[in-house]
């Protein structure tokens, strides 16, 4: 016999009563607790392959097939695409994204897959971007997102676009973005009313911690997507197409010759050298390679430099929103009505001017005998600077 058995026969009948119920307690909090922590297990690795799952690479391919002719022009940019693009693009309306372009921020993602970018200062000579995509095909991962500005509304109206953007200027005043938004009745994507999944935060994106402020992230399609849901498709609820009363810019083919400016540097605020930026021109592609803060400017998504076909230099009045807002940060740019700008293209710098008459009429851009520009047929990047801003070539 076992001491531990000789031990409980002599115990009192309630005391056997007492060891026995304790024995089963116990059973059956460890038999409890390995289940509920085989359960958790099972439930927390479910969990992390569906966030895995729903987090997208940076650009879930869908190359154009290169057998196919490139007979359509994408209303953006000119560039020429295939029938299967053009199926897709019909479908849907342009899309706005704002990006970040703090020096902490960079590597961005998606820049290079854009038609058309728009770059100003948004606060303490920090710029920021606006992307407006329609012609690619593939998913594009985009991001960091940021916050809406007053001016960059006034050329996402010519676009009737969707616009994703994360908050915004909302101090009652000339620089409330939110309020202009609901006043204009703009088609807003805004993170603070979506949320995930359509935006995340990557806190890795750049191989290190970073800022939260630098970690919104979003795709194309989850965008647009949100967007048919609304009914901002290519047609809106009311029947009207995006593009009905629509103004194209005038493009051209390549017809580069003996480039006379091949290194043009961009000022926006003096002593804001993280924000400086060079173009400098590459023949072999006819386009600029951009450099920003003195390193060449990649897309993290692919690790390819930004290389536009086209740059533009317009030069606006800037001025404080004097709204009450601390620090007095808010901005404004005089960007309706005509200005100073220069073209950047085929190797060559034109002088000319910007014309808007309105929020929603088509910015155009003029060279000096009063004809419009056209466009090689390729991106497109359009900086604002302050008047007097310093710009050499």
């Amino acid at each position: 016999m076992s001491p531990i058995t000789s031990v409980f026969n002599n115990l009192t009948k309630i005391q056997k009563y007492l060891v026995i119920a304790i024995l089963v307690v116990l059973m059956y909090i460890a038999t409890s607790t390995i289940s509920y922590s085989l359960l958790i297990k099972s439930f927390v690795g479910k969990q992390s392959e569906d966030l895995a799952s729903s987090i997208p690479t940076p650009s879930s391919i869908v190359e154009e097939d290169p057998k196919e002719p490139k007979t359509e022009e994408c209303p953006l940019n000119g560039r020429m695409h295939t029938k299967k693009a053009k199926a897709a693009w019909d479908l849907r309306r342009p899309l706005a994204i704002m990006v970040e372009n703090h020096s902490e921020a960079r590597p961005q993602s998606g820049l290079t897959s854009a038609d058309v970018i728009y770059e100003a200062v948004a606060e303490g000579g920090i710029t920021r971007f606006m992307a407006v995509f329609l012609c690619n095909l593939s998913e594009v991962q985009v991001g960091p997102v940021r916050s809406a500005r007053t001016y960059y509304l006034d050329w996402l109206s010519e676009y009737d676009a969707l616009y994703a953007h994360v908050g915004g200027a909302n101090t009652p005043g000339p620089a409330n973005a939110l309020g202009q938004i609901i006043q204009f009745d703009l088609k807003s994507l805004n993170q603070f009313g979506i949320g995930y999944p359509t935006y995340w935060r990557d806190y890795q994106r750049l191989g290190k911690p970073v800022a939260t402020e630098h970690t919104m992230y979003s795709t194309t399609k989850k965008l647009w997507e949100v967007g048919a849901k609304k009914e901002w498709t290519a047609t809106d609820s009311s029947g009207l197409r995006w593009d009905s009363e629509f103004e194209k810019w005038l493009f051209k083919d390549d017809s580069a010759s003996d480039a006379s400016a091949k290194l043009i540097t961009v000022n926006f605020w003096e002593g804001k050298g993280d924000y400086q930026v060079e173009w400098i021109y590459d023949g072999a592609c006819n386009c600029y390679k951009r450099k920003n803060g003195g390193a060449d400017h990649t897309d993290l998504n692919n690790k390819q430099q930004i290389s536009p076909k086209n740059v533009v230099i317009q030069f606006m009045r800037e001025s404080r929103a004097n709204d009450g807002y601390e620090g007095n940060v808010h901005l404004l740019y005089a960007n309706k009505g005509q200005g100073k700008a220069l073209i950047l293209q085929d190797g060559k710098v034109i002088e000319g001017q910007w014309v808007k008459p309105n929020r929603q009429s088509r910015e155009k851009f003029i060279d000096s005998e009063g004809s419009e520009i056209e466009f090689n047929r390729g991106q497109l990047w359009i900086q604002t600077v302050p008047e007097g801003s310093k710009v050499s070539y």
